[in-house]
């Protein structure tokens, strides 16, 4: 995938792409401090990364002092994270609608939800809703959402995905976003609400989970 000779060096640049899909922006202190390298070796890997494409730097003011060097994921460094997806998946979507109408579009969303419902009720049984949480944010995980899930100071809980593997799809189809926020309230139990989408020009899908009412 990355332009590089030695193996040692493109295990690097994977882990600074890594870093950067999960943190959006970085300098190159923090890259070293995470990394535990030089700061000579790290502006190598840098330099190298940026002159093929795969990041960009741009100066970010800091609240004092001089404005500092960040370093942040261009289209195609994004794109080194998988996603499964293809154009012929969305030409046969659309002819699909053509032909035989949208609703058939909607019938093929909302059956692979269902089905990805009776696959992840087994999971959830037994556990309270930080549980499920944790389970979902698990199974999301596995499929290439690099999901996380966290728990706020209010008690609320947050999943949120930085990498969507259908994110073109779901561009174009909202159905894919609909059934998921339909999938996640039907394992979760609870009040889900999405409150950042990748699929809408978003940096990451985020989900915010309460407490259904009356539980």
């Amino acid at each position: 995938m990355l332009n590089v000779k030695r193996e040692e060096e493109r295990t690097t640049r994977e882990r600074i792409l890594f870093m950067l899909k999960q943190q959006g922006t970085m300098t190159a202190r923090e890259i070293t401090a995470k990394l535990g390298l030089t700061g000579m070796a790290i502006r190598r890997h840098l330099t190298a990364l940026e002159q093929d494409g795969w990041i960009e730097v741009r100066e970010a003011r800091a609240t004092a002092g001089r404005p500092s060097s960040v370093y942040h994921l261009t289209d195609r460094g994004d794109s080194y994270f998988p996603k499964s997806y293809s154009s012929l998946t969305l030409e046969l979507l659309e002819e699909l609608s053509d032909t035989a109408g949208g609703s058939v579009v909607d019938a093929l969303f909302e059956g692979r939800r269902d089905k990805l419902l009776r696959s992840g009720l087994p999971q959830m049984e037994g556990h309270d809703l930080a549980g499920r949480v944790e389970e979902l944010a698990r199974i999301q995980n596995a499929n290439g959402y690099m999901a996380d899930a966290s728990r706020e100071e209010d008690g609320t809980y947050v999943i949120t995905e930085l990498n969507c593997p259908i994110v073109q799809v779901a561009s174009v189809y909202k159905q894919a976003c609909r059934c998921e926020l339909e999938l996640f309230r039907s394992l979760l139990q609870a009040e889900v609400e999405r409150t950042e989408c990748y699929a809408d020009g978003g940096k990451k899908c985020r989900y915010q989970i309460r407490e259904a009412s009356g539980n």
